[in-house]
């Protein structure tokens, strides 16, 4: 499958090198992915420039965080960003969805089905499923703040070794929020990665990693 010229351009653009193979099993699942957003309202980043630089951007960020041989569950997945591209960047990996939405979960399945990689979908909350698997990384995107996440996995630490949250700008002021209510006494918080966003060189992603204090002095 040859890749679409501004798909191809936008990865110039943004100064990304992708192995071909990887970037066109990309182009398969964005292709696929904007066809079930007509039905479903999936994404708002609905050109390559705005996929590249924002979506893309943030899982080639994640990527390099995860260690070969990992479980790794890709909470409130959404649209499958981060979960499916990491899968398709890293196939040392074992990658998991959770989509409490019946619907975007049945969508997952089903672009999952068509681009064929072996990624598991859970129709399910995050906090359900840890009640009965175990992961070496949570991963999210845009789904909660830090107090919330801390709230959803506080009874779960037992069955993960970390979050991974990938956080816009404000993820300062969310940082003050959780301490300021307490919910970091025990964890270990982290900023992993620290990237641009887009063209706006002011406008700072981040990756946090949030661990208990346990864990990460091993």
């Amino acid at each position: 499958m040859p890749l679409d010229p501004e798909f191809a351009a936008a990865l110039e653009k943004y100064q990304m090198e992708i192995d071909e193979s990887v970037a066109e099993r990309l182009q398969q699942y964005v292709q696929v992915m904007w066809r079930w957003n007509e039905q479903l309202n999936l994404t708002r980043h609905t050109t390559w420039d705005l996929f590249v630089s924002r979506d893309l951007r943030d899982c080639l960020q994640l990527a390099p965080l995860i260690q070969a041989g990992e479980e790794v569950l890709d909470l409130g997945s959404g649209n499958g960003v981060p979960g499916i591209p990491l899968a398709i960047l890293r196939s040392d990996i074992e990658v998991s969805l959770a989509e409490s939405v019946a619907k975007r979960a049945q969508a997952l399945s089903e672009i999952i089905n068509e681009i064929g990689i072996p990624v598991a979908v859970y129709a399910a909350r995050g906090e359900d499923i840890l009640e009965d698997f175990r992961f070496s990384s949570v991963v999210s995107r845009a789904v909660g703040s830090i107090t919330k996440f801390c709230r959803w996995v506080e009874p779960h630490w037992v069955n993960i070794d970390r979050l991974l949250l990938i956080k816009g700008p404000k993820w300062v002021d969310e940082r003050a929020e959780a301490r300021h209510l307490g919910m970091l006494g025990n964890l270990d918080l982290r900023r992993v990665a620290a990237y641009p966003l887009g063209d706006d060189a002011d406008s700072e992603g981040v990756i946090l990693q949030i661990m208990t204090k346990t864990m990460a002095n091993r």
